[in-house]
């Protein structure tokens, strides 16, 4: 099998460094996480939105269907997270990514079983305190990411290499990152992985609608929105959803009518039924570089192809 070789594959014992983000809905099954982590990446199994019966037969789906490393994506603020660590616990996750909350709730308890711990930041501040508590490595998330970016909306460029200068710790890049150039790209800037989520929302084992996926593909550079200021920040694809949200942004309409509209939207309606006009169709700029749909393990062929093409593309010293 093919190897590229860096901080995060030798943290976590694969072979490329890809790893596939934890997306609600889309990696909250065994289908997407397995396929990637079988084709040399890290599949990742999104535990956020899931039932506890769910996650228990997802996790036990994926230790069945890889003998490779996968890991489980935690929001620390989620109902219920204490039970939810318990029945991580159980099942003896090779890789832990935890976000939303602090990292001294979990780690003890998982390196005890020899599970590597990522904690996702989104600033210098943030790596440091996460450094600081033990965590094994980060995931950098800048301003171009789907779902929740960074409030102070810096980009992937700029943010990965200030926390690259700031902490001595493996790092994945998360943010505008779809294929082998921009995996090129954020080795340069000193991550050890990239974090790939658009590109896998649209692969054919993502468990969320086709409409969902279509909107992905014919979706432009300049095809998302971010909304939500100061009601918890998502990044999506413009929509009537999102259209109606700047428009009460950008009116200074109070907050509790912002609230209203904005959580009467969801991502699940998105997902899973394919409501693309009024659901939050939750995806990162880099939608414009995806054009198609594809198997898991093809697009992480293709971006080992792209890569080095990338590499073999840069100019030689002289």
């Amino acid at each position: 099998m093919t190897r590229i070789s860096t901080s995060i594959t030798g943290l976590l014992g694969i072979d490329l460094p890809i790893v596939q983000a934890g997306m609600s809905w889309a990696s909250s099954s065994s289908a997407l996480p397995v396929a990637v982590s079988n084709a040399g990446g890290l599949g990742v199994v999104a535990a956020g939105p899931m039932r506890l019966p769910d996650l228990d037969r997802v996790l036990t789906e994926v230790a069945a269907g890889t003998s490779r490393p996968w890991a489980v994506n935690l929001p620390l603020y989620r109902a219920g997270v204490d039970e939810v660590i318990e029945l991580v616990l159980r099942h003896r996750p090779p890789v832990l990514i935890a976000s939303q909350g602090g990292p001294r709730r979990y780690l003890d308890r998982f390196h005890a079983i020899g599970t590597r711990c990522l904690h996702v930041v989104a600033g210098v501040s943030h790596a440091l305190k996460a450094a600081d508590a033990g965590v094994d490595g980060l995931v950098v998330v800048g301003a171009e990411a789907g779902g929740h970016p960074p409030p102070t909306m810096v980009a992937t460029s700029v943010l990965v290499r200030a926390v690259a200068r700031a902490v001595e710790l493996p790092l994945v890049a998360s943010g505008g990152v779809a294929d082998g150039a921009g995996l090129a790209a954020v080795l340069a800037l000193g991550a050890g992985a990239a974090q790939f989520g658009t590109r896998f929302l649209a692969s054919t084992e993502a468990s969320v609608h086709p409409a969902y996926k279509e909107a992905v593909v014919a979706a432009g550079v300049d095809g998302t929105r971010t909304v939500g200021h100061g009601l918890g920040v998502i990044r999506a694809l413009d929509n009537d959803f999102t259209a109606r949200m700047r428009a009460l942004e950008e009116s200074g309409a109070e907050e509790a009518l912002r609230r209203k509209t904005f959580q009467a939207s969801t991502l699940r309606d998105a997902a899973l039924h394919g409501d693309v006009v009024e659901g939050k169709l939750e995806a990162g700029q880099s939608a414009g570089l995806v054009d198609s749909v594809r198997p898991a393990a093809e697009i992480v062929a293709g971006i080992v192809r792209e890569y080095r093409a990338a590499r073999a593309g840069l100019p030689p010293i002289t």
